[in-house]
């Protein structure tokens, strides 16, 4: 039978009940909710490509700077894009960076600015875009249904080169730098090893001071430690560097002959060789100004006669060169492509440099593919020597001031010196650039 009353006790209880039902409030909840989460999805999107941009940028950045070294402003961009194009497909996002986004200038780190210069090899502003004026925006996905499509995104990177303190006074080593007691080091002097730095006793260092090398448990001191090497303890810092002015000695050794070249010097009046013919040099046969080669077979040596004055001059030779006694070298680069472990060496008193008190000009440079060995009274005034293998000296008291020794093996000096600090001999030797980025 029909039961109408239950029927309608059904109904009713159907017409109140409030499963399942949605408020006008629980509705627009909902909206938000989504509009929210696809707010949140295309937001992460376009911070995570935003960052890959950023990435691209200062990759391009870095590596047109370094091509800038030794290639024209052109290349130098063209070699960058490629870089460019490895870090983000154009298949992918479009053209991020074009050769009119390279632009090299100088940077005020005064005002924090950047200034566009074209002949500048210092500094390099890179622009990264995915925009909509270059085609390639950053598209949305959930917002398009509140009609935002796309994020116009723009980033911006700068380095400029720079040469590290070290690197342009004091002893750096890709070895061991070991030095030994009684000396002085005054403020500004630096001493780096990669591998480590192994001291003696008494030895003094001012405020100021650097000495580094990669880890500080490598440190090798005697037993009196600290106490006994003043000031060493502050000077103490911890870190491993690329020598780039080692993989560029080649560079300079073929530079200093090439008048087109950053490393030619400015004292020379000729590119034209002078060939010397005698493996014993005279003040005579040097000719101020020009450039002199010799060629040596197997282990033969050219000497340097004793008390010559070496002013304005270049010297090219793939001999062993040997100072006598008494040499004193201005404004003069000496540099033998010889390999071995004594390619330069010296008597007693070899002079490089002038003796001005770090006045600017007189500077002169030793330069190797071997090693260089200087049995005593070594005296280096705001110059520089650079081998690919070991420096080893032995310098005279206050002998040493505004120097620049780097090794791509060890550096080894003995007792009672004092090393003295310049702090205006940053151009004044043979330099490699090192980049960061200021912005």
């Amino acid at each position: 039978m029909f039961d109408r009353m239950k029927l309608r006790a059904r109904f009713a209880a159907f017409r109140t009940a409030e499963d399942g039902v949605v408020s006008t409030y629980g509705v627009i909840a909902l909206v938000v909710v989504l509009a929210l989460g696809g707010y949140a999805v295309d937001v992460s999107n376009m911070i995570t490509q935003r960052t890959e941009l950023q990435i691209t940028a200062d990759a391009v950045a870095h590596a047109a700077l370094l091509e800038r070294e030794r290639k024209t402003a052109d290349d130098a961009r063209t070699a960058a894009l490629s870089v460019s194009t490895a870090n983000l497909a154009i298949a992918d996002v479009g053209q991020v960076i074009r050769a009119t986004d390279i632009v090299f200038g100088d940077w005020n780190a005064t005002t924090r600015t950047f200034v566009p210069r074209a002949a500048s090899r210092t500094g390099v502003q890179v622009t990264a875009r995915q925009h909509s004026d270059t085609g390639n925006p950053i598209a949305t996905f959930m917002l398009q249904i509140v009609s935002f499509d796309k994020w116009d995104v723009a980033v911006k990177s700068t380095f400029v080169t720079y040469h590290p303190t070290c690197m342009r006074e004091g002893f750096v080593a890709n070895g061991v730098v070991d030095l030994q007691s009684n000396n002085s080091y005054t403020n500004g002097f630096c001493i780096h090893s990669n591998k480590y730095v192994s001291l003696n006793s008494n030895n003094s260092f001012e405020p100021g001071t650097i000495v580094s090398m990669s880890s500080l448990v490598d440190l090798q001191l005697p037993n009196s430690g600290y106490k006994s090497n003043t000031g060493l303890r502050e000077a103490l810092r911890e870190g491993s560097w690329n020598i780039r002015i080692l993989s560029r000695v080649t560079d300079i050794i073929a530079g200093i002959q090439n008048a087109t070249s950053a490393f030619y010097p400015k004292y020379l009046t000729s590119a034209t060789p002078i060939v010397l013919p005698n493996r014993v040099i005279k003040q005579t046969d040097l000719k101020p100004g020009r450039i002199h080669t010799a060629t040596c077979r197997g282990g033969a040596s050219l000497t340097i006669d004793s008390d010559v004055k070496v002013d304005r001059i270049v010297l090219v030779t793939s001999c062993q060169v040997k100072f006598n006694s008494g040499v004193i070298l201005t404004d003069s680069v000496i540099a033998s492509t010889n390999t071995s472990d004594r390619a330069i060496t010296s008597a007693a008193g070899l002079q490089v440099g002038k003796n001005d008190n770090c006045a600017a000009g007189g500077e002169a440079q030793l330069v190797t593919l071997g090693s260089m060995s200087f049995p005593s009274s070594l005296s280096v005034f705001g110059s520089q020597l650079l081998a690919i293998g070991d420096i080893t000296f032995a310098a005279q008291a206050n002998g040493v001031k505004g120097t620049q020794m780097v090794a791509g093996g060890k550096i080894s000096g003995t007792s009672n010196m004092t090393m003295g600090f310049c702090g205006n001999m940053e151009n004044a030797n043979f330099q490699v650039d090192y980049f960061k980025m200021v912005n």
